[in-house]
Parts: C-alpha cells; structure tokens; sequence
C-alpha cells in the first residue's frame, strides 16, 4: 500500500530542521505516524511547502514532495496559482493508494475532490475538539477555505477521530461517523538524564494557550522550579513580549522561547510535572510526551484519559501541580495509560485496519 500524506507544513518537523521554527501538533503526530508506517513495509510519501528542500527527498524511508513557497505568486490569486494547482501536480505526481489529511484547512476539500476524480482514497484526520464543531471560523479566516474544509468532510472516504467528544460533535455537525484512533507517540531512542525537578509548560504563545496562568502558578510555588517553552504565534506578538518581560522578573522561572522538537525532548527528560493551562485540546501531543516518561500531567481541560489530573482554577492548578510533584505512583500510572493506549503498536494495528476498510 502507498500512503501519502499531505502535510504542506510538515517539513521542518519530519527534517529536524532547527532552523525553521515550526512545531505543529498536527505535524508533529504525521511525522510519527509516517515513520511509523514506513517502517513497518508501507510505501510512504508525503506533500509539503517548499522551505528551500530538494524537489524530492526522503527521510527515515519517507519520500517528501515539495510543491510550493507558501507566499509564492500574486495576493488573491495564489490561492489557485501556484497554490492548488502545484498541490494536484503534485499528489498526480506521488501517485498514492490513500491520501491522509489531517487538521482543519482547505486542503481537506482539495484532497477529497482529487481522489474522487482519480479513483483513490482519502482520509482525514481531526487534530482539535473544534475540527468538527458548527462554527470552524476560528481557525479558518475565509469563507473561502471554510467551504471548501465542509465540502472536504462531507466527501473523504474515512474520517479518524482522536476522542469521543471529536466523533459526537462530527455526527451533530456533518452527519457522518469516525472512527475513534488515539494518538501516538515514540520515546526517542537516548534520554538526556539527570535530575526531574521542574514544573513544564510548552506551547506556541497565544490566548487560547494562556501562558499567563503558568506564570502566576510560579507565584504561588516559588519553592519550585519552571520552564515555560514557546515561540510567539503570528497573531499574538504583544502577548508573547509581555510573557517574556514577565518571566524575566520571576527568578523560579525560566522562558526559552521556541526550541527544535528534539530540543523540548530532552526537557520532558527533566520535568517531574507537565502542565497545560489551555482553553480546549484535542490530545496534545504535549500529554504523550510526558506520559510516555511517567510525568504527570495538570491540566486545564480534559482529555478523556483516567490518568489526567483536571483543574478548573489557579488554586486547584497549584494543589494538584504540587501533589503530583510529589506523588511518584501517579508518574508510573501515567507510563502504563500510555502503553495500552498510546504506543506505536496500539495505534499502528488500528490504522491498518482503517486502511483495509477503504
């Protein structure tokens, strides 16, 4: 079987690249579930932007396609040249079984009308509680792209959820099921080491993540140490600078900004409690990270999963944060969640039987 995934900004996460400061969640979990397949015998390609890669290249046995510079061509007009037409160029070009979307976007709509029209088979995948939601607007600015995001759902051939709460609000919405696949996630191979004896936080900075709260958690616990790791998001430069100043004056905490997925790996080795302080999730990839290493997670919503520890004020973020600081059998249940739930084989087995239904 070939599996293409179209993915167009992938790249910097699949390559490693620590130049281009890019760590989507979406991305993040294509990228492991590429490498996943391909090294378990399936053909396996994958369509992304161009950030200056070779017109083909291949990483850990996946072949990368590139089709174009997101800001190539002309204002309005890119949206079909170069944009679309190098994307069905492209994807004629991979010549897949299957194509694999995943996240909110107009692409959904593109993907699911070229295999109709060359006889293959699309899936999507949705990456947020809001990917099925009635009003998707928040994360996709035109109606434009929202049409055609609908269009894509109402068409794909298969639709993965990553929790219940995703495959109710997609039968409300659109009218059609999804099968439920949670997410995956590999340990890296080597660990950093040493001491666990710090208080975690990642994400790209923006409102709905509310990176304040982790700063006035700090406050509360000066006796612990914190690391709050993130870049600015495009929309939110002013919240960022004022994260920033902020943290600069709290001697337990310390900002690293953005850092290279293999960067914030080595600080998941490190941290003793995970903590999450954003308005919705769908599964963070953030939560695996921590799982897989028996780290608790404190968090801000939930995500259906018995290990989690739910807070839905500051004063319940700084009791449970210290509790599960403090609490070692909660870290080794969390290893075990993850293994029945979430580690590549788990997954794998049910992916494959997706692939065999279409």
């Amino acid at each position: 079987m070939h599996l293409c995934f179209v993915a167009p900004r992938a790249w910097p996460v699949l390559s490693g690249d620590p130049a281009i400061p890019i760590v989507g969640g979406a991305e993040v979990q294509q990228s492991l579930l590429a490498r996943l397949f391909a090294a378990h015998g399936h053909r396996v390609s994958m369509i992304c932007l161009d950030y200056g890669q070779p017109q083909r290249a291949r990483v850990d046995g996946v072949e990368v396609v590139k089709f174009c510079r997101m800001k190539a061509g002309l204002p309005v007009l890119r949206f079909l040249h170069p944009r679309v037409t190098s994307m069905w160029r492209a994807m004629r070009e991979v010549g897949a079984d299957i194509y694999y979307c995943r996240s909110a976007s107009m692409w959904v709509g593109v993907l699911a009308e070229f295999c109709r029209r060359y006889g293959r088979r699309s899936i999507y995948a949705g990456a947020s509680n809001k990917d099925f939601v009635p009003d998707v607007g928040g994360q996709l600015a035109y109606a434009r792209d929202r049409w055609l995001y609908r269009r894509g759902i109402a068409r794909v051939d298969g639709i993965v959820a990553q929790n219940e709460e995703q495959r109710a609000s997609l039968r409300a919405t659109h009218r059609r099921d999804a099968v439920v696949i949670p997410s995956c996630y590999a340990l890296p191979k080597r660990a950093s080491g040493g001491a666990r004896d710090r208080i975690l936080w990642v994400g790209t900075l923006h409102a709905g993540k509310r990176p304040e709260l982790l700063l006035e958690l700090a406050g509360r616990l000066p006796h612990r140490r914190f690391v709050l790791v993130g870049g600015p998001s495009a929309g939110a430069p002013a919240l960022y600078e004022r994260v920033r100043a902020q943290a600069a004056t709290m001697p337990n905490v310390e900002m690293t900004g953005f850092l290279p997925l293999a960067e914030v790996e080595l600080l998941f080795d490190r941290a003793r409690v995970f903590v999450n302080t954003s308005v919705y999730e769908g599964m963070p990839n953030t939560f695996l990270q921590a799982w897989a290493r028996g780290v608790p997670t404190v968090a801000t919503v939930d995500v259906e999963a018995p290990v989690q520890r739910v807070v839905s004020s500051i004063e319940q973020l700084a009791e449970q944060a210290e509790m599960a600081f403090n609490d070692p059998s909660l870290g080794e249940r969390c290893r075990e969640y993850y293994e029945r739930n979430h580690a590549p084989a788990h997954v794998l087995a049910r992916y494959e039987q997706v692939f065999a239904s279409l």
